[in-house]
């Protein structure tokens, strides 16, 4: 009969371990992520359209941009980072959601938006 390595033991050993901190962080990790997503989202008040750049215009570019703006208690916008979208369009959408207002809330929020680039 063939015996097993005291090495290779360990490294079994040591793979268990892995698996079994990865099955038992795995549901916290996915309730984490689902957390932000159950919150109901605010309604926004006030949108300032967005203005479309003229290099954009001139190249024909549509599309949409996807933006995040962190929104304070008074709805008033703190923040607004790029998600997504064509690099000529992002800077115009971040400059409208800045505007935008939305309705009072009990904390922080991040609110996601999409805007639409039309020519």
């Amino acid at each position: 009969m063939k015996t097993i390595s005291p090495r290779l033991t360990r490294s079994i050993a040591a793979s268990f371990f892995l698996i079994t901190i990865l099955t038992i962080l795995r549901p916290i990790s996915l309730t984490a992520q689902t957390q932000p997503d159950s919150a109901p989202k605010r309604r926004v008040l006030q949108q300032s359209p967005a203005v479309y750049p003229s290099l954009a215009r001139g190249m024909a570019l549509a599309g949409i941009v996807r933006v995040e703006a962190v929104v304070g208690p008074d709805g008033n916008v703190k923040s607004v980072s790029i998600k997504g979208g064509h690099p000529v369009l992002a800077q115009a959408a971040v400059e409208a959601v800045r505007r935008w207002k939305w309705e009072a809330g009990p904390r922080e929020s991040h609110e996601p938006v999409e805007v639409k680039f039309d020519p």
